[in-house]
């Protein structure tokens, strides 16, 4: 018996499972989604996980240390701020309005940044020459100031910041679709779509829009979070989100005036937003390189 007959023919791994080991063997893709699950898991579950009300005020425990220090207590694990309201259960808190601002904003910019780039590299033309004057006055405008006096002269709200920030932050997505789908609109398969008949819709969302998601997805995470550190300065400097709302910038700004007596009441909210920023840009540059051509072979 020939060793060929002797031989076990090996099944090629599914897709699916192909993708798993492509996700698994980034690095810096496991690291960054694991960490923003768990910040995602905390800030999902607040309300059952959180010991106290985020909002109850006890004027006879106000800033009480954190459970590592010598006066701290396992009643508030995080101590409590200047107004004796449990510390823990405001990060937790100030968790979810991070991350509901980060997608609601990229989800607003997305949108309008990513039709106009699609616009703009499909059919060129006058269409790319308007498209750029209007990226061009946009650019033009520091979005941290145009936020500022918007948002002074409106009233700051969670929802004015989130479409403030929504309405001003298209830019880097329209620049970078753009270009990727001038560079896919010239491609065969693209040529070959419109030689077939199909129509305009249907080539930009089945064979342009895939090929340029990587893109999308960089500079999606890019702007989340920019667009929490961006809100993080608003609040902190009292025209964003306004107590008592439990957020992260706020918390920092609440506690300026105690940095040298309460150091934890800039030094716990101000961790947690640079890990969330962290994770966010570690988790979309792995899964940048993991759907990217290069990071499937």
């Amino acid at each position: 018996m020939t060793d060929s007959a002797l031989s076990i023919p090996v099944a090629e791994p599914s897709p699916g499972m192909q993708l798993v080991r492509r996700f698994f063997g980034q690095k810096a893709f496991v690291v960054g989604a694991g960490i923003l699950a768990v910040i995602v898991v905390l800030a999902l579950l607040a309300p059952l996980i959180a010991p106290h009300d985020p909002y109850a005020q006890n004027l006879a425990l106000r800033n009480v240390p954190p459970v590592w220090y010598e006066k701290g207590s396992w009643l508030h694990p995080l101590g409590t701020d200047q107004l004796g309201r449990d510390y823990l259960s405001r990060v937790l808190y100030g968790g979810r309005i991070s991350l509901l601002i980060g997608v609601s904003v990229v989800l607003i910019s997305g949108i309008i940044g990513t039709t106009m780039g699609l616009a703009a590299g499909y059919f060129g033309g006058k269409v790319d020459l308007l498209m750029t004057f209007i990226v061009t006055t946009r650019l033009s405008m520091p979005v941290i100031l145009v936020a500022l006096a918007v948002v002074a002269m409106v009233g700051g709200s969670l929802w004015i910041v989130i479409l403030v920030l929504g309405l001003l932050k298209w830019d880097r997505f329209a620049v970078v679709m753009r270009s990727a789908t001038q560079q896919v609109r010239s491609l065969d398969y693209v040529a070959a779509a419109e030689a077939a008949g199909a129509s305009t819709t249907r080539i930009i969302v089945q064979e342009v829009l895939p090929n340029i998601a990587p893109h999308l997805i960089v500079v999606a995470t890019l702007e989340a979070a920019s667009a929490i550190l961006l809100e993080a300065a608003l609040s902190f400097l009292g025209l964003g989100v306004q107590p008592p709302l439990p957020s992260w910038g706020l918390m920092i700004a609440e506690a300026k005036a105690y940095m040298f007596f309460s150091f934890w009441l800039i030094a716990i909210p101000g961790t947690a937003l640079a890990v969330l920023i962290f994770a966010i840009n570690l988790a979309g540059d792995g899964l940048r390189d993991v759907i990217s051509p290069e990071g499937r072979t």
